[in-house]
């Protein structure tokens, strides 16, 4: 396997051992095939890293574990990465471990190793349960900071939560088809991935209560559980869709957006509205076709430098004054998509 970094540096990054990690270079025998993965997946990273590796400051090994559909966790990926030349005085070296689903058990595994091989700190999306909190609670008794990004696991021992206020978010979606759709009666489908995530749980609690003071006509009707992927995400909008077929809005908070229109063209429902979350390559295109009009956006490279300032200062690093705040939610049309953004997706 051919590498141009020293059998350690490529350990560290990989998070196993020196003679594992060896063994697998040399292509010898009794090596599992997630380790040799790993071990490519680490030379990869060290290569987007090397400007940094060069770097005088105090480097900081962080752990990014996030559950998440691909579309979104790349977008996650980029935006840290883009961040690292900037973060003096330290110097962050990621190691990524991203998926698309995970059970309980692999999150809290994964925490649970992250703790054995040490870690200056872990970024982490997952869902909101209780082994998963006593699992970020044992890796703060170890003198591992958590911070929880996009969604939020309060009961837990975090220092600290990065990402858009989902409150305010569900608010802003209920405000938006409050005005777009008048004083008029009729469905509005809602979509989260996964009601454990807490941040789409805060946005959905958020807009029910804010729709139905603003807006009481207004049906809810609920096609939660797709984990954003389009084939689960797909069915259970279809289903939902074979006893309420006018749908007037939709506020997709979770994702898997191209499935969702495409169930409901199939039931020739044309929604006057459609809000959905993040500018990933999928909604980029949808705001431009018109399928969607409204995306409710927060800047994810603030989200995520103001993480790694979290950790910067509780390495004693940088001023509690100097820690970056989250990003605002931001309504984007076709007409106002950041350049810096559509300019990756044309």
């Amino acid at each position: 396997m051919a590498h141009r970094f020293l059998i350690k540096e490529i350990a560290l990054q990989a998070g196993l051992g020196v003679a594992t990690v060896d063994r697998v270079l040399n292509g010898r025998a009794h090596v599992r095939e997630h380790t040799r993965k790993r071990v490519e997946q680490a030379i990869k990273e060290l290569e987007k890293q090397e400007l940094q590796l060069a770097t005088a400051g105090r480097k900081l090994v962080v752990d990014v574990v996030v559950e998440a559909p691909a579309r979104f966790a790349d977008e996650i990926k980029s935006a840290l990465e883009a961040e690292l030349p900037i973060l003096h005085p330290a110097v962050f070296r990621p190691r990524f471990l991203m998926r698309e689903t995970m059970t309980t058990e692999e999150v809290v595994d994964t925490l649970e190793s992250i703790g054995r091989r040490g870690s200056h700190g872990v970024f982490l999306k997952a869902r909101d349960v209780p082994e998963i909190a006593k699992a970020i609670g044992e890796l703060q008794h170890r003198g591992i900071p958590v911070i929880t990004t996009f969604t939020d696991i309060p009961l837990s021992g975090r220092i600290a939560y990065t990402g858009l206020d989902n409150r305010v978010a569900g608010a802003t979606a209920a405000y938006l088809i409050t005005q777009w759709l008048g004083s008029r009666p009729g469905n509005v489908l809602i979509t989260m991935s996964d009601e454990r995530f807490r941040g789409e749980e805060e946005r959905e609690i958020s807009f029910r209560r804010a729709l139905r003071a603003r807006h009481p006509q207004l049906t809810l009707i609920d096609a939660s559980g797709g984990h954003g992927l389009d084939t689960p995400t797909e069915e259970r909008v279809r289903n939902v869709l074979a006893t309420h077929d006018q749908i007037a809005a939709v506020y997709s908070m979770g994702g898997g957006n191209i499935a969702i229109l495409r169930a409901l063209d199939k039931q020739q429902s044309a929604p006057v509205l459609f809000i959905a979350h993040d500018l990933d390559r999928d909604n980029i295109r949808l705001l431009r076709e018109g399928k969607v009009q409204a995306i409710l956006h927060h800047e994810l490279r603030q989200d995520m430098r103001s993480a790694c300032h979290h950790v910067m200062h509780y390495h004693k690093l940088l001023p509690a004054s100097a820690v970056s705040p989250s990003s605002s939610v931001v309504v984007v049309t076709p007409e106002n998509i950041p350049e810096h953004i559509a300019s990756r997706f044309r």
